[in-house]
């Protein structure tokens, strides 16, 4: 697996670093209010639980599993695959999700929030935004940091449900993403 990854561009202890400054200002952002928490599986299962496990608030956490992606191109289709959403009436809703990248998931899962949620606020949390041109005009309000445009696997993040449990972020291979490509 690690012959797959052509470098790394974040070690463990850069992004827990990383993560020890955004839990301080989520911890600022969110203190005194009733917040709940919606990590978007499975590529953010690995960054919420080290992230939350450094915000000392007394919130919810609610998972939702949605998928965008087929190999290594979003399809531009969201699908959900619960039908029924946490009760999140008056709480403020922090989104967790592992990657930005086109914006059409945040975007989707923002929109269903705001219609059907009751929400006193919406705001997201990424781990990862790549510089691209997003089909979607959005950005997260909390970002662990910017990477290239190249397909990156590790630390809960996949290329057909592979690579998640390397400890760093890394850029895959061409030769492996024809290798595993389904």
């Amino acid at each position: 697996m690690v012959a797959d990854i052509a470098r790394v561009l974040y070690h463990e202890s850069t992004i827990l670093s990383r993560l020890d400054e955004m839990a301080h200002q989520i911890t600022s952002d969110y203190a005194d209010k009733e917040l709940t928490v919606v990590s978007i599986l499975n590529g953010s299962f690995i960054f919420m639980a080290d992230l939350l496990r450094r915000v000392p608030l007394p919130l919810q956490i609610d998972s939702w599993s949605v998928s965008s992606y087929h190999g290594t191109k979003s399809r531009g289709q969201i699908q959900f695959r619960q039908q029924t959403i946490a009760d999140v009436r008056g709480r403020h809703v922090l989104l967790l999700d592992d990657i930005l990248d086109s914006g059409l998931t945040l975007r989707a899962i923002q929109e269903r929030l705001a219609t059907e949620s009751g929400a006193a606020s919406i705001r997201s949390c990424v781990l990862l935004r790549k510089s691209v041109t997003r089909e979607t005009a959005i950005d997260a309000d909390y970002i662990g940091f910017d990477i290239p445009n190249e397909f990156v696997v590790g630390y809960g993040l996949d290329y057909n449900e592979q690579y998640r449990n390397l400890p760093y972020i890394g850029v895959l291979k061409e030769e492996a993403i024809r290798r595993h490509a389904r």
